[in-house]
């Protein structure tokens, strides 16, 4: 006879249960694979759809094999994309654009597209070793809630000047969640900012997953743990 204070043994999920927690899990694996598949191959047949157009009949790989290759237009426009940077590398090719510049400047619809296409295209494409410096918590929007954040430079000229801090001023980009490429531009003074010692890229991982994937399964929020040589 059992007692109230007897463990019920435990049950064996039925065959139903274990249907769904494989397929479920088949889906989590699939899932990510396929998406980016899929988009891969639509991104290149979006290349190939506008590029091939463009190509002569005679240089197409296809009135030679007889089938439409996919990816064809992407390696002409890699080509074609090389070209032009290596010509405008040269001499020539920075007067020609300087000189293209000044024709678009005194067009008032198409010189405010232009300068605002350029603008973004220098800043997502254009090469460069500055990036965000570290991770880090901050408090925000009102102390007491933290956020992850990103120091990306010590803040200069008139913002530094006239911004009511004795000290030091760092910019801070936080991004959103989970499209991390979208955020708020503050400025806190240093002593507000927590460097973190976890690299960007698993400062990325945090704000991308909504907090459900943590850096080596710890979490940020709390001071490193002290090694067994430091805590005696």
């Amino acid at each position: 006879m059992n007692t109230p204070f007897d463990e019920e043994p435990q049950r064996r999920p039925g065959l139903f249960a274990r249907f769904r927690a494989s397929f479920l899990t088949g889906i989590v694996v699939i899932a990510p694979v396929w998406l980016t598949i899929w988009l891969i191959w639509s991104v290149v047949g979006w290349i190939d759809s506008a590029v091939l157009p463009l190509i002569p009949h005679q240089f197409r790989p296809e009135q030679y094999v007889g089938i439409n290759l996919r990816g064809v237009g992407v390696v002409f426009f890699l080509i074609f994309t090389v070209l032009v940077g290596w010509v405008a590398k040269g001499i020539l090719g920075r007067s020609l654009i300087h000189f293209g510049e000044r024709v678009v400047n005194r067009m008032p619809v198409v010189r405010s597209v232009y300068s605002g296409i350029k603008q973004i295209s220098e800043t997502v494409f254009a090469q460069t070793e500055r990036s965000f410096e570290k991770a880090c918590l901050i408090q925000y929007p009102r102390r007491g809630i933290w956020a992850i954040g990103f120091v990306s430079t010590t803040a200069k000229g008139e913002v530094s000047q006239k911004a009511e801090t004795g000290g030091e001023l760092l910019s801070i980009f936080v991004p959103t969640t989970p499209n991390p490429t979208s955020g708020f531009l503050l400025f806190f003074p240093a002593e507000d900012v927590i460097l973190l010692d976890m690299s960007i890229e698993d400062a990325a991982k945090l704000v991308i997953s909504a907090g459900l994937v943590y850096p080596n399964g710890a979490d940020p929020t709390q001071p490193p743990e002290e090694s067994p040589e430091h805590s005696g």
